[in-house]
């Protein structure tokens, strides 16, 4: 787990001579239930219309966008970041730094709606959610989220398929869509869960993650939060990590260090002081933990924040 947006793997650029247009240059993989569109953009333009038939998931890989979505006020689009738009909804689109030597470039994978209700029906059919109502679902009012480490190597794994050559790559494309709609639907839900929008009430997700965030200096284990969700530990195991793609002791770290980076924004507490209270008890693994997951040491974030 990682608290940084992960990057896409960059397909190549097209050749100079290939270009058919500066502005959303196009470049089409088709397969049975999906189409993979890289964008390429070289020049700055503004209010670049575009819709799709189908749901579209859109990452970028490359450069600055800014999108307008459902008449709000327009928002960066960096590396890192992915947009879920339903069909037939039009966005308009920002290149404010894109030029021949900076350009921008993103994907946008349009899904049947076939393939997306076959997945959920299945979903819900063998791993059913817990609670009255409660059902696999993707929400659309969520659609802006930061890439993690799952998210970006499914949609890497697709990339490859639909790029491939090979007989069975629709086979192994069906495969790696319906991960992507459960990895899409998990990260739904716990940004919706950082953000403190209600899920669903029955759903025991919330009061756990609630007291995690609440008593990071206890000692948590797999069996307090599994009793806290009246759950046996295997079961409570499952369904922690079918709702947010994550163990429960991967979400008590990842709190840990988002408490740590909180601390860490005052330039005059010590570190020692920072790992105490953010529930780790020794020093030197909080420093290997916290580089691991932000990839600078405690003292060097901190740094960050040194007028």
């Amino acid at each position: 787990m990682n608290n940084q947006p992960v990057l896409i793997d960059l397909p190549n650029l097209s050749k100079e001579k290939s270009l058919k247009t500066l502005v959303e240059n196009r470049t089409i993989y088709n397969l049975n239930h999906c189409e993979l569109n890289l964008f390429e953009t070289y020049e700055s333009s503004q209010l670049v219309p575009l819709k799709f038939n189908d749901l579209v998931v859109t990452s970028m890989l490359r450069g600055k966008k800014i999108m307008h979505l459902y008449d709000g006020p327009g928002f960066d689009y960096l590396p890192g970041q992915t947009v879920v738009i339903p069909s037939n909804v039009e966005m308009k689109i920002d290149f404010p730094e894109a030029t021949r030597n900076n350009p921008t470039q993103c994907l946008a994978l349009a899904i049947d709606q076939s393939k997306i209700t076959d997945t959920l029906n299945f979903l819900n059919e063998r791993y059913p959610k817990e609670g009255n109502d409660a059902y696999w679902q993707l929400n659309y009012q969520n659609y802006f989220f930061y890439n993690n480490i799952d998210l970006a190597n499914t949609i890497n794994k697709l990339i490859k398929e639909c790029m491939s050559t090979s007989i069975t790559k629709d086979a192994l494309a069906d495969l790696t869509l319906q991960e992507l709609l459960i990895r899409i639907i998990q990260t739904q839900t716990a940004k919706s869960i950082e953000e403190g929008i209600a899920i669903h009430a029955n759903n025991p997700i919330r009061e756990v993650t609630e007291f995690i965030k609440h008593n990071l200096k206890e000692n948590i284990n797999l069996k307090s939060l599994s009793d806290k969700a009246c759950m046996s530990t295997a079961s409570f195991y499952r369904f922690f990590k079918r709702e947010l793609g994550m163990s429960p002791i991967e979400y008590v770290l990842n709190e840990k260090i988002k408490c740590a980076k909180k601390l860490l924004k005052n330039p005059t507490i010590q570190i020692n002081e920072v790992c105490y209270l953010s529930g780790f008890d020794d020093a030197n693994y909080f420093i290997r933990l916290f580089k691991k997951y932000e990839g600078i040491t405690p003292k060097q974030y901190q740094l960050l924040f040194v007028n």
